[in-house]
């Protein structure tokens, strides 16, 4: 069964860097695209980024291209969102969902979470 755990979330004044971990227990992430999601009060889930899971391509979304940066490290099953210039609108809970290409089922893990704030 895969576990997935976040973590590196806190809070940050705008314009800080936050790097978040999703790390993987009980199967290797080798197989999983993995796509991390934010959900702010009273708004939706939505998706950030993706990596496939050769980490060969990614995507963004418009809100944060430029400033965030996913990266997986197989080696460790973990993956990473490395956030830089923060915006108070980034605040929210950050979840990563790991699914296998041609699968219905997929995973998530509990969220950290991210505050920007002066």
């Amino acid at each position: 069964q895969l576990q997935l755990v976040e973590s590196g979330g806190g809070l940050v004044q705008p314009g800080g860097s936050l790097r978040l971990s999703c790390a993987a227990s009980g199967v290797t992430l080798d197989y999983y695209a993995i796509g991390w999601f934010r959900q702010a009060p009273g708004k939706e889930r939505e998706g950030v980024s993706c990596i496939s899971s050769s980490g060969g391509s990614t995507n963004y979304a418009d809100s944060v291209k430029g400033r965030f940066t996913i990266s997986r490290d197989n080696a460790n099953n973990t993956v990473y969102l490395q956030m830089n210039s923060l915006k108070s609108e980034d605040t929210a809970v950050y979840y990563c969902n790991a699914k296998r290409p041609f699968t219905t089922r997929d995973y998530w893990g509990q969220g950290t979470q991210v505050t920007v704030s002066s």
